[in-house]
């Protein structure tokens, strides 16, 4: 699975063309078929199954590294970049979880492209808490919008719009806007399709939902589906069996089905039901506690 075994993206007119012609080439798989080959590489380590399920992603990364063009980075580095998350995703996806690939390795693609913008950008102390990163990829997107287009610090109004439309303080902003404001690369000039040419930082206004909002969003959410994971370490089968068929379930199963599947009252369901709740959820406090430890040994 190494990178230098996938198609890559030449310099000049037409490489990237190229490179998704010749990644069409490379079939889409069936469940099933996908199935076998994740457990394949999964319990073997069988390296010819993981190359048949990267390549059959590879478009997914093409098209999630094309969301990233406005950065003024090279794309055949964006889609290599692209591609070493999606090998990641392969090496620690679980075909047992019951979805596919697609969906696990979309997470693991758009964290390693928006390390790589970030790690590419002169931005000392940039930090990668889900705010600062939304800060990061969206103030200019929010410039666009409000039409605060001029060089230099912001308007008091117009920071304290940003701020609030992206949940942060304006000290952040005011830093943030600063920190790219003053940055090199924004002027750096390129040339756009049919012949118009201008700083790349005068293309990065974008009027669409934003795919990094979306992805921090998705992080959340991936977060505290973890930590729920983990909580429920802490409960024994019958009380998982419960706690999941009552609490997760998107169509909770009766308290008198359950009954009649362990063989005791209703009541003593519903009472099992409670107890493994507060089980969860003290253990779910702890984890989050635990965490918030470990970030601020980090920060200091």
């Amino acid at each position: 699975m190494a990178r230098n075994s996938l198609p890559s993206i030449t310099a000049g007119e037409g490489g990237l063309n190229r490179y998704l012609d010749e990644i069409r080439k490379f079939p889409m798989l069936e469940p099933q078929v996908e199935y076998m080959l994740a457990k394949r590489y999964a319990e073997h380590g069988d390296r010819d199954a993981a190359h048949r399920l990267v390549t059959s992603h590879l478009r997914l990364v093409a098209k999630i590294a094309m969301g990233y063009r406005g950065y003024g980075l090279p794309i055949g580095e964006v889609v290599s970049e692209g591609n070493v998350g999606l090998m990641q995703a392969v090496k620690k996806f679980d075909p047992e979880r019951g979805f596919r690939l697609a969906t696990y390795a979309m997470w693991w693609i758009k964290a390693s492209i928006q390390e790589y913008i970030l790690r590419s950008w002169s931005l000392v102390k940039m930090g990668t808490t889900a705010n600062q990163k939304r800060l990061f990829f969206n103030l200019r997107r929010l410039k666009g919008k409000i039409q605060a287009i001029e060089e230099g610090d912001l308007k008091p109004h117009q920071v304290t719009e940003i701020a609030t439309k992206l949940k942060v303080s304006e000290e952040e902003v005011i830093s943030m806007n600063r920190r790219l404001s003053g940055d090199a690369s924004l002027n750096a000039p390129i040339r756009a399709s049919e012949g118009e040419s201008g700083q790349w930082q005068d293309w990065l206004v974008d009027d669409h939902d934003s795919q990094e909002d979306t992805l921090i969003e998705q992080d959340e959410l991936e977060t505290r589906r973890n930590m729920l994971s983990r909580a429920m370490d802490v409960l024994n089968d019958r009380e998982r069996r419960i706690f999941a068929a009552r609490r997760l379930a998107e169509e909770p199963v009766t308290l008198e089905e359950l009954s009649s599947e362990f063989d005791i009252s209703r009541e003593r369901v519903r009472q099992i039901e409670v107890r493994a709740f507060e089980k969860v959820q003290d253990a779910v406090q702890k984890d989050a506690l635990e965490q918030a430890k470990a970030l601020r040994v980090v920060e200091s």
